[in-house]
Formats: C-alpha cells, sequence, structure tokens
C-alpha cells in the first residue's frame, strides 16, 4: 500500500475527513491523501473539536481501499504516528488505549476512523501537534497537550532539525504503509510495547481498576477492584486519581 498518491492539500476546508468521505463513496482510490492547513469544523472521537491554529498541525486524512473491517487497524495507525513523530523530532511516544499519541503524558496526537467495510473503504483521520508553542495552547489544554516542538527548556533546534508539517507528512505515509501491512503479532507486539496504561490505574464511564494488558483483539484488559477482569473493547478511559 502506498499513501500519498494521489494527495490534494487544501488551504481551509471543513473537515479532511469528510473531504476524504465524499472522494471514496465517489470511488477514488485507496492510497489518497488529504491534508490542510486549517479546518473550520475538524473533530476528535466523539466529535470533540481539534485545537490547530492554521498550519501549525498536520491534518489528515488518507483513504484506505479494500477494508474489510479488521479490528486491528486501530493498533496500527497510533504505531504509526509514533513512528513518524520519532522519524521527525527527537521525541519518545507512546500509546493511550485506544489511539491516543503521547509524548511525556501528554496528548500530540488523535485519530478517527471512519469506516465503511460493507462499501470496503475506511478513512483514517489523523490530527499531529508539530509546531504549537506551549504556551499558544487554550488554557484547558495547557497541562494535556503538547507539539513535536521543542520546549523552551530544550532549547531551539538547529536550522533543518525543527519539525515541519511536510516532513511529517511525508514519514507518516511512509510509516502508515509499513504499519497497515503488519502481521498480528507484529501489530500486538508492539503495541503493548508503547501501552501508557499498562500496571497504571484507569476510570472509564462505568468503573475502575488496574489496567493490565492489550489482548489478542485490541481489547484493553482492566483488573477491577473485586477481582474479576474486565475487557474494553471501547470507550474513553482515564488515569484515575492516584488515592
Amino acid at each position: 500500500m502506498e499513501f500519498g498518491n494521489p494527495h490534494r492539500h487544501f488551504r481551509q476546508t471543513d473537515s479532511t475527513n469528510e473531504r476524504a468521505k465524499k472522494l471514496a463513496g465517489g470511488g477514488a482510490p485507496g492510497g489518497l491523501v488529504i491534508t490542510a492547513d486549517e479546518q473550520t469544523a475538524g473533530r476528535g472521537r466523539r466529535g470533540h473539536p481539534w485545537f490547530a491554529p492554521p498550519g501549525s498541525s498536520l491534518l489528515y486524512s488518507a483513504l484506505l481501499r479494500p477494508f474489510d473491517g479488521d479490528p486491528l487497524l486501530a493498533l496500527a495507525i497510533p504505531l504509526a504516528i509514533c513512528e513518524a513523530a520519532e522519524a521527525v523530532a527527537p521525541v519518545r511516544c507512546q500509546v493511550k488505549w485506544p489511539n491516543d499519541v503521547w509524548i511525556d503524558e501528554r496528548k500530540v496526537a488523535g485519530v478517527l476512523v471512519e469506516a465503511r467495510p460493507d462499501e470496503g473503504w475506511a478513512v483514517i483521520g489523523v490530527g499531529i501537534n508539530v509546531a504549537i508553542p506551549p504556551s499558544d495552547f487554550p488554557a484547558e489544554l495547557r497541562e494535556t497537550a503538547t507539539s513535536l516542538m521543542p520546549t523552551e527548556a530544550e532549547g531551539e533546534p538547529a536550522p533543518g532539525e525543527a519539525p515541519t508539517v511536510k516532513t511529517t507528512i511525508t514519514a507518516l505515509n511512509e510509516s502508515l504503509a509499513r504499519w497497515i501491512e503488519a502481521s498480528p503479532e507484529e501489530l500486538l507486539g508492539a503495541y503493548r510495547a508503547r501501552d501508557a496504561l499498562a500496571g497504571r490505574r484507569i476510570s472509564w464511564e462505568d468503573g475502575e481498576g488496574i489496567a493490565e494488558m492489550i489482548d489478542d483483539r485490541g481489547h484493553l484488559v482492566v483488573e477491577t477492584g473485586d477481582g474479576q477482569r474486565v475487557s474494553l473493547g471501547a470507550g474513553e478511559v482515564h488515569l484515575a486519581v492516584e488515592r
């Protein structure tokens, strides 16, 4: 699979995912990538808005075709983001289940997949904060979000070393193609190695417990306080406040 051929870029659009879905419905080929400098209706999972000042972030949607509904796609995408981010910036990434990418427990990237397995395609939506200074994040995000740009404490990068949206697109196209084709064993092993939640207390809508591992279906296995083990297949989880 090759991503980025064709590649359509917009200075402004409502949502790269919406553009990609419309083109997918019209028969666009697999590998199509849509990017934008700015989105007017960008969103993350569960309809959350996505903060991205114009030109500061990679706003990216790729069309995967054919697609048969493989649930492990949800593991491949954050792994591809981690690999791309580490290729363009001196960072170490982890994955917060199911598909948020963290640097030092702050979110640098998110994923929104919108699939039509009955029609044989999926749109892979990715947002990566590339060059947003910490002070530019809204107050409510400053403790939980970050970007690939070095912090003031790390100093200014040498000329040509700073991550850019352009270099990040190239890196993501390459890493996404690789991880889409990876075997289940490779996906699961790599995901577990980057799992940011393993061994930590988490909470979700219906409970709280200790995250144990990612099972072979890509579900998060959690041990609850009464010794029961539950398998979470979807939904939001959060690090619980230590008591």
